[in-house]
């Protein structure tokens, strides 16, 4: 079994004078830099799951939320998400977000959404 070369102390000398608070405050520093790649997927990614997770929390059923999830991104606008879609398509035919939703199941009618995200 071969020993773990401790070179802690030497890794450690840049932090050795610091007090508590600059402690505190390079370690919150490397936390956002640790953090900002993770940040920005969540922003940039997104999966049918997730949209149909948002979907179920605007107060459609789980069915209703895989269909119009499905139909999104046969439309290759999930990048939007599929809430915001919806309002959207809600804003521009001036209904509220639920019947929106539903209507666009009944009727596919991307064109004008489509434009709107232009």
């Amino acid at each position: 079994m071969k020993t773990r070369k401790d070179d802690y102390l030497e890794r450690s000398k840049h932090l050795q004078n610091k007090t508590d608070q600059e402690l505190k405050i390079y370690f919150y520093e490397l936390l956002d830099k640790m953090l900002d790649p993770i940040i920005d997927l969540a922003y940039t990614y997104t999966s049918p799951s997730i949209e149909r997770s948002v979907l179920l929390r605007m107060g459609f059923s789980s069915i209703e939320a895989k269909s119009i999830v499905d139909l999104i991104l046969e439309q290759n606008l999930i990048t939007h998400g599929a809430g915001h879609v919806i309002y959207k398509y809600a804003k521009l035919n001036h209904l509220d977000i639920r019947d929106a939703g539903l209507k666009l199941l009944e009727s596919s009618d991307f064109k004008a959404i489509k434009e709107a995200f232009k």
